[in-house]
């Protein structure tokens, strides 16, 4: 008989798909660690694009002004050093 794709996803794993001892597939904790930093990633990226353009950008228009665009450049820096000097203090306190 032919089965539909629901009975399939309810289907038990299959040798290859079956997770290593323990339980946990190594494959798996890899993806969800990428996606993770991704996200933080992501995150960081929109906190620095919110910050930064408020901070920098009085009035938005159609391009920024050169003041715009050499605020928004060091304050992005800044962002980023800021970032970098807080991770390794945490990373020393550990």
């Amino acid at each position: 008989p032919k089965r539909n794709s629901s009975a399939r996803a309810l289907a038990p794993p299959t040798r290859a798909m079956a997770p290593q001892q323990g339980g946990v597939d190594p494959a798996m904790v890899n993806f969800l660690e990428e996606e993770k930093r991704k996200a933080m990633f992501n995150e960081v990226v929109s906190k620095l694009a919110d910050v930064c353009f408020d901070k920098c950008v009085a009035k938005p228009g159609a391009s920024l002004d050169r003041y715009e665009t050499a605020c928004l450049s060091q304050c992005a820096l800044r962002y980023l050093e800021t970032g970098q000097v807080i991770m390794g203090r945490i990373q020393r306190m550990q």
